[in-house]
């Protein structure tokens, strides 16, 4: 098999920089993969600059001095590539450690470089296959057409029939597969979770919502949290159980519908008539954050209601790509359902109203809602936690952040309206006072959902400038198209403890609740011995 040496030699230093840490700890075989990936990209750019040379007649290199050339070239990637094998293990280690990870095995140099050329033959059989393609039919085409208008053609031709073969056959079918997977998934109900008995939880006999059609995530939803129970005995007071609301995606047959029973069922179970109402808008799959309304339900006494409603039983990033627009749909409409009757009870009567949202579930709250709708009568402010990359209003605020505050942890504004937090804090902090409608961003540095940006191919990230974020490895640097594989691969496959990465901690969940609601009657010991109950 003939390859290019300068396209060996670009990928070698693409597959070098790959085995660098990024934001977040790998197993070896998606570093495997990752690294072939990098490899083939670069190796793709150097035979790209080849052709491109050898179409300007520039002059090349004598047949002596080539044999030569490619000598020391293959001696130099066999080396490079050694060499960065050989420091992989202790960068990703090193990650770890600073993540209080216990430390890897190894990264099996030789599995990994095993997959990483396994993968780089087979886009190269590929490539080449696309290229036999694209020069039979200009040949063929050549006989009636001049030569530039066949190679034309050619290339359009073979890129429409790769495209149709890729979307059409094989992305079609492994969508279809995972449709059908989570679909089972969400209707499965587990054989030790007990249908709710208490006619004020949703899935009860009393309820206007049937068990069997929550879906998997709202039956967990409902029949989890405290009761009345854990927090009686964790207070030593008698205290009402929080009220917990989910319409799941069979539950009715449109968003209107569900919208509306959510509604009803919320009037039914007194959810108006407590002191705080948390509208949540789930994850693609229905899932929503027990490290977030657990902590929520704790600080106010259960004397709290939260209402939610699935889109979808996809995971996020499959609910992005096939339903991005849904989720919004269903999120607006419920919003307007609840606000609208929230806003028509006497202001002095009425719960605090927050809304409520992690990854893709924050962009869909963050989208729910218009801010003229809402200016003449403001909710109370909204948590949203990893809010993804494509949020417009996150990426606005960073982008038009206070000057002296860093990307990864923004003051907007001096703080009047929106605050930023981490896991050391920071909406305690504002250079004006935070106002009534009060929005946070619980986000940490080390968030490749939050902080990946296709830009990143070829210009360094603010975030990655010093200082940087606590949970940001120092050995992070940026390399153009490689970080960006880097960061696709730690949103896919990044693995980390509660409290870095896209994994939220509890405790920083009761800061964030805290400062927001600000409940009443919490000492600096009581809050210390609620995050040690969910520590």
């Amino acid at each position: 098999m003939y390859l290019n040496i300068v396209g060996l030699l670009v990928g070698t230093v693409f597959f070098a920089f790959s085995l660098t840490p990024s934001l977040l700890p790998r197993p070896f075989f998606i570093q495997g993969i990752l690294s072939g990936l990098s490899f083939s990209a670069g190796y793709g750019l150097g035979v790209a600059a080849v052709a491109l040379w050898n179409y300007l007649q520039l002059p090349a290199l004598r047949m002596r001095t080539a044999v030569v050339a490619k000598s020391v070239a293959a001696l130099l990637c066999l080396l490079v590539a050694v060499s960065f094998l050989w420091q992989a293990t202790n960068w990703q280690n090193a990650l770890r450690e600073m993540m209080g990870m216990e430390e890897s095995a190894g990264l099996q140099p030789f599995m990994l470089g095993l997959i990483s050329v396994v993968l780089f033959v087979v886009l190269l059989a590929l490539a080449r296959s696309f290229r036999w393609v694209f020069r039979a039919l200009s040949a063929r085409l050549r006989r009636f057409v001049s030569p530039r208008i066949s190679q034309l053609i050619g290339i359009v031709v073979a890129i429409a029939l790769f495209w149709s073969v890729i979307d059409g056959v094989l992305l079609s079918s492994l969508l279809r597969v995972a449709d059908r997977s989570f679909q089972q998934l969400d209707a499965l109900i587990q054989d030790d979770l007990p249908r709710p008995v208490h006619a004020a939880q949703t899935g009860s006999t009393a309820s206007l919502i049937n068990w069997e059609d929550l879906g998997r995530q709202g039956r967990s939803f409902v029949a989890g949290g405290p009761d009345a129970e854990d927090l009686s005995r964790f207070f030593a007071a008698p205290m009402p159980a929080p009220i917990r609301v989910y319409v799941g995606l069979n539950s009715a047959d449109t968003p209107e519908q569900r919208a509306r029973l959510a509604l009803d069922e919320l009037k039914r179970v007194g959810g108006f008539e407590r002191s705080v109402l948390l509208l949540v808008t789930p994850t693609g799959t229905g899932w929503i954050d027990a490290s977030s309304q657990d902590p929520v339900e704790y600080l106010h006494r259960g004397d709290i209601a939260t209402v939610a409603a699935q889109y979808s039983y996809l995971n996020s990033p499959l609910a992005l790509l096939t339903e991005g627009a849904y989720g919004a749909e269903m999120a607006r409409i419920l919003f307007s359902e609840i606000y609208g009757h929230w806003r028509t009870l006497p202001r002095d009567a009425r719960p605090r109203l927050y809304l409520n949202g992690l990854s893709l579930g924050s962009l869909n709250s963050d989208r729910s809602f218009d801010l003229y709708d809402i200016i003449e009568d403001p909710f109370n402010g909204a948590l949203w936690s990893g809010p993804p990359f494509r949020n417009d209003t996150w990426r606005r605020m960073t982008e038009q952040r206070d000057p002296g505050s860093p990307a990864w942890l923004p003051r907007f504004r001096g703080g009047s309206v929106v605050r930023f937090m981490n896991q050391d804090g920071g909406l305690s902090e504002g250079d004006a006072p935070w106002g009534g409608f009060r929005i946070a961003f619980l986000q940490y540095a080390s968030d490749p959902i939050t902080f990946f940006s296709p830009q990143a191919a070829w210009r360094e990230p603010d975030w990655m400038r010093e200082p940087r974020g606590p949970d940001v490895s120092p050995d992070l640097r940026w390399f153009p198209l490689v970080t960006m594989l880097q960061l696709v691969a730690d949103m896919v496959v990044g693995v980390t403890p509660k409290g870095f990465g896209h994994e939220f901690a509890p405790a920083h969940y009761i800061d964030a609740w805290l400062a927001l609601t600000e409940p009443a009657g919490w000492s600096d010991a009581e809050v210390a011995r609620l995050k040690a109950l969910f520590d």
